[in-house]
């Protein structure tokens, strides 16, 4: 029942012993309410002293009633206040606006115009605020009869429009015949480039603004982190610093981001330490899951632990990020036990729990255990598998040999298959030998306009595999012919908060020199302890030596020649690589890690590998 529902319609007289304030400073103090029942109390003496029907009152109880969760209440007071005016209308619109329901705010813009009110800009800002672009384009038009299209608040909240379209062109123009700019304005501009992954005009507009708070820094920083730029993301942060402005937990979470994408353990420890000495920054569940994040990523899942023990009050994404850690570092008996731990104290799990789960499985091999998790969150939970869910499934049944099982899931799911699920499952057919199976599933993306880069390499290494000449040079006239370029293999490894990378056959480092001496050593251990190359995965037509010279200078090797000659000996070394490790340097760091007594941790496209004394974590199953 509306607490309306009682309320007389002639309030009872007052008396002159309680004078109340002027409506415009009563207006300040219902603004200022913190809690739905001071709201209520001054309603109450408003009806009283029969104040109940002033406009700019009403205005501000709408408003108040909405920003407390009451939007019922806000609707009612609507309803029975007569005199509407353009006040009363855009409070009602600002409301549902704030709560993303723009259809009911576009159905009180309607009633206001059919009432003959003529909205101004206000209107128009609020209603654009959570307006999609096909209906936003509609309000456009009303701006521009209204001749409000000029007005800043207005121009602004239109490229805010364009921008959550994805209509970066449209933003543009909006954007270049403002009549002036604020710095709301110029930051809109800058989130709509940084979303829609231009960041190069982003910066350009970043460097241009002669003020910026910490929104503007936020917004570039992350814009970089989101679009695989993690380097210029910490310079970035690190100018900020420099110029004194002060982070905040958005700044955080967007570095912590780009630490975890290259790796960068050293500057990941100084941003947590930075942050535990920040009063204005909590560890809470927000900046918690980002720590967690990036020491996964960044190999140390001993700091990750810690860190997700001293979260207070943990939601299922803090959960979530530790489970998806132990999974990508192939510790599968982990997750699965702290997915039961989450299951004790009655946390409903998400899809990520699940994407976490079956992950966990694939990289350790746990058939069984994948196939429950995954009828489980359809039959337990009612959670609909998507495609990243299938992907694992795939993942794991073709990791175990179970090609053809995987191809029935993916033929027989629900939803339209990704390029990614595509690639996983071509994979397996080259990491298995099925050449029929791998040719149909090529076939197929390229005939449907599927196929990445990836494909087309996948395939060029089936036939590769077993020598067919002929069609690996189809495929690579093929990717010609498209202007496909195949991902260059990259490895990076970070020093003294510097983070190098290299490519294969790299020259450009400054130590070059010394780097391919320390190969040169490693090939001597090597030999001597009766180590043949694995040449097989070296898929060109070349003599079996440049094959072994191709092998010797891969760029995870380069990395770890680099680390092995700039650290003190026994000293751990982390290693990131874009693309799936290869079978001769996997079995090389095996024997790296024996010779030095070092530990090396590889984190691929896939997965981490922790080698120690000759072994791998991944037990060679990755």
């Amino acid at each position: 029942m509306s607490i309306f529902a009682t309320t007389q319609a002639t309030p009872p007289p007052h008396t002159a012993a309680h004078r109340l304030p002027p409506p415009n400073r009563l207006a300040g103090v219902i603004s200022n309410c913190k809690s739905i029942g001071d709201v209520l109390r001054i309603h109450a003496v408003l009806y009283r002293h029969n104040l109940h029907t002033e406009p700019l009152i009403n205005f501000h109880l709408l408003r108040a009633y909405s920003s407390l969760n009451r939007l019922n209440y806000s609707i009612t007071l609507f309803h029975q206040t007569h005199k509407k005016n353009v006040f009363i209308y855009t409070a009602i619109i600002h409301c549902h606006a704030q709560r993303n329901s723009y259809e009911q705010a576009l159905f009180y813009y309607s009633q206001m115009l059919i009432d003959n009110i003529e909205p101004n800009a206000f209107t128009f800002s609020s209603a654009l605020k959570s307006c999609p672009l096909k209906p936003g384009q509609a309000l456009h038009s009303q701006t521009v009869k209204f001749s409000l299209d000029k007005d800043l608040y207005v121009s602004t909240s239109l490229v805010d429009l364009y921008a959550r379209g994805g209509d970066v062109l449209s933003a543009e123009k909006l954007f270049a015949t403002m009549p002036q700019r604020s710095l709301v304005s110029l930051t809109t501009m800058l989130t709509c480039y940084a979303k829609q992954g231009e960041v190069a005009a982003a910066r350009v507009l970043f460097d241009d603004m002669e003020e910026k708070d910490v929104v503007c820094w936020n917004v570039m920083i992350d814009g970089y982190a989101q679009h695989g730029l993690a380097n210029e993301a910490l310079v970035l942060f690190r100018r900020m610093l420099a110029e004194k402005v002060e982070p905040n937990e958005v700044t955080a979470v967007a570095v912590l981001s780009a630490c975890g994408q290259i790796g960068a353990l050293e500057s990941g420890r100084w941003i947590h330490s930075y942050i535990e000495n920040r009063r204005n920054i909590k560890v809470n569940a927000q900046v918690g899951t980002a720590l967690i994040n990036m020491y996964s990523k960044c190999g140390s899942l001993k700091d990750a632990r810690l860190v997700f023990d001293r979260v207070n009050d943990k939601d299922v994404v803090v959960w979530n990020s530790m489970i998806v850690g132990y999974a990508m570092h192939g510790f599968g008996k982990d997750a699965l036990q702290l997915f039961n731990e989450m299951c004790r104290i009655r946390l409903k799990p998400s899809d990520i729990t699940f994407i976490g789960l079956l992950s966990a499985c694939a990289h350790a091999g746990l058939v069984n255990e994948g196939r429950r998790f995954f009828n489980t969150m359809k039959d337990e939970y009612a959670i609909e598998p998507k495609v990243e869910h299938y992907g694992c499934m795939v993942n794991l049944l073709s990791h175990a040999g179970q090609v053809e099982e995987a191809y029935k899931l993916v033929m027989d799911m629900k939803i339209e298959p990704d390029s990614v699920l595509w690639g996983t499952l071509l994979g397996a057919c080259r990491l298995h030998g099925n050449i029929a199976l791998g040719e149909k599933i090529a076939e197929y993306l390229i005939c449907q306009n599927l196929a990445n880069s990836g494909t087309y390499v996948l395939l060029s290494n089936i036939y590769a595999a077993i020598g067919n000449w002929d069609g690996v040079a189809r495929v690579r006239t093929l990717m010609k012919e498209k202007g496909v370029q195949k991902e260059p293999g990259c490895s990076s490894i970070e020093l003294s908060n510097k983070v190098h990378e290299f490519l294969a056959g790299d020259l450009r480092h400054p130590k070059s020199k010394e780097i391919y001496m320390m190969l040169e050593e490693i090939n001597g251990w090597l030999k001597a302890e009766g180590y043949i190359p694995q040449t097989q995965i070296v898929l060109h037509a070349i003599g079996e030596k440049q094959k072994q010279n191709s092998l010797e200078v891969h760029s995870e090797k380069l990395a770890v020649a680099f680390g092995l000659i700039s650290t003190q000996p026994g000293t751990s070394i982390k290693i990131v690589k874009n693309l799936r490790v290869c079978p001769d340097c996997h079995a090389v760091f095996k024997l790296i890690s024996k010779f030095t007594g070092r530990k090396i941790m590889m984190r691929d496209r896939n997965r981490f590998h922790h080698f120690v004394n000759g072994t791998c974590s991944c037990g060679d199953y990755w």
